[in-house]
Formats: C-alpha cells, sequence, structure tokens
C-alpha cells in the first residue's frame, strides 16, 4: 500500500480503484491522484493484467485504457462482465482515440461511464465517485 500525502496508508474500508493503462505515466499518475485524493490505487499495464488483478483484488472500480496492446480494454470489458466474480464491478472507459460511436461501444461492451484522454484528474474522480453511488444496470 502507498502512503498517502498525510503518511497514513488508507485502510481496507477506503474503496480501491484499479488503473489500466499501457502507458507507464498515464496510469502512474491517475494511481497517484486517486492516492491523493484519499483513495486506494492499484495499477495493471494491459487487458490480460486487469482480468486478473481485477479477480483476484475485487476493485471497487476499474478505470480501463480502451487501447492497449495484447488484450484491448474493448476484450478486458467483456470479459470482466463475462465473469460473475467480476460482472458488478463498475468500469470507466478511457480513450484518447475519439471516434464515432466510441462511446456507445464502450456502454455496449459493459462499460459504466467514458471519459477522454487527456482527462483532467477531477473529471476522473468525479466519475469514479459517480459509477460507485449508481446501482450497476446489467
Amino acid at each position: 500500500m502507498v502512503p498517502t500525502m498525510s503518511g497514513v496508508s488508507p485502510g481496507p474500508s477506503v474503496p480501491m480503484i484499479l488503473v489500466v493503462d499501457d502507458t507507464l505515466d498515464a496510469r502512474e499518475l491517475y494511481a497517484e491522484y486517486l492516492r491523493i485524493a484519499g483513495l486506494r490505487a492499484e495499477v495493471a499495464e494491459d487487458g490480460y493484467d486487469a482480468v486478473a488483478k481485477a479477480t483476484m483484488l475485487r476493485p471497487s472500480v476499474i478505470i480501463m485504457d480502451l487501447a492497449m496492446p495484447r488484450m484491448d480494454g474493448w476484450e478486458a470489458t467483456r470479459r470482466l462482465r463475462a465473469n460473475p466474480a467480476t460482472r458488478d464491478i463498475p468500469i470507466i472507459a478511457l480513450t484518447g482515440h475519439v471516434i464515432e460511436r466510441s462511446r456507445e461501444r464502450a456502454i455496449e461492451a459493459g462499460a459504466d461511464g467514458f471519459l477522454t484522454k487527456p482527462c483532467f484528474p477531477d473529471s476522473l474522480l468525479a466519475e469514479v465517485h459517480r459509477v460507485m453511488k449508481e446501482p450497476r444496470r446489467h
């Protein structure tokens, strides 16, 4: 567990967010911001890593980059939704490649939210809180 700015590590009752991005700088930046905001954060570097860590850690929310090598965020989201152990974890799709229907396709794949890069930390945090409050629709 990484210490927060106060020097105290958040306890297990604090929501944990899994940040999935193939770009080291992006995933570390978002994870650190979430930690500074008082949340716990773990990272994954691709879809395979995301599915494995989500199954093991059961995060409160997953922030999923869509364009990644090996297994992209679209496929990882579909796999997480197909698994009874992870199907109810809210997923926020995050992408820098905004093409026509990206938002709709992300929702169809099972995402609960959608953000575009560059994403300001306050927008990311607001979306994390929003999806944690709303009941997940299957």
